[in-house]
């Protein structure tokens, strides 16, 4: 579980493709520290697992069905990503409920700087509108955000200048994809709602 609060901007360093996934080596000494094998680490967004550590470095393991629902795929070496360590029970939430389970993926599409803020628009999958709504929570490569404007193909985003400085959201531009994760009490709440419930007499099972 993650709060979508980033910690660090880490560095692909290497890429290996595999028959049917690719296994990644990225720098990141914040999230490496005390890092051990098996340990979960939300990389733009998506949780993947520890395989191998090195100093201030770990390896992890993308499976075709990661690299297929995400902007993964995308990575090379030198491409810079938003790390970020599970939550501690006991501490702050500071985002949203974060799973690291990418729902979809869409493009910036346009950015509008001002003086303290920058709006960035991104395009939104038709699967996922529904779940996009005004002033609410969605996870963009990883970093929780608020949602400015939500329409059927797309939504809005204001950046402040701490996200813009220590995440890709300040050096993507028009056309670069991101990961995007919806929030997953929403999903629940529509899975119960269209079940609904036994009716008086029948059993429930």
């Amino acid at each position: 579980m993650f709060t979508g609060i980033v910690e660090e901007l880490g560095e692909v360093t290497a890429v290996e493709q595999l028959d049917d996934a690719s296994r990644f080596r990225l720098r990141g000494p914040v999230v490496t520290e005390g890092a051990k094998h098996g340990d979960s680490i939300a990389v733009n967004g998506v949780c993947l697992t520890v395989v191998d550590l090195g100093e201030h470095e770990f390896t992890a393991d993308v499976m075709a069905e990661t690299l297929n629902r995400s902007s993964l795929g995308a990575l090379t070496t030198g491409s810079r990503v938003n790390l970020e360590r599970p939550m501690a029970l006991g501490g702050r939430l500071g985002g949203h409920i974060v799973q690291g389970h990418v729902d979809g993926t869409g493009r910036i599409l346009e950015r509008r700087p001002s003086e303290n803020w920058e709006i960035v628009k991104i395009s939104l999958p038709d699967a996922l509108t529904r779940y996009v709504v005004e002033k609410g929570s969605i996870t963009v490569d990883g970093v929780s955000l608020t949602v400015v404007d939500a329409a059927p193909d797309y939504f809005t985003i204001s950046l402040i200048p701490t996200t813009l400085a220590l995440t890709t959201l300040g050096i993507k531009g028009p056309g670069d994809p991101v990961n995007l994760e919806v929030d997953v009490i929403a999903k629940y709440v529509e899975r119960l709602l269209g079940h609904g419930t036994p009716e008086t007499g029948e059993e429930a099972k």
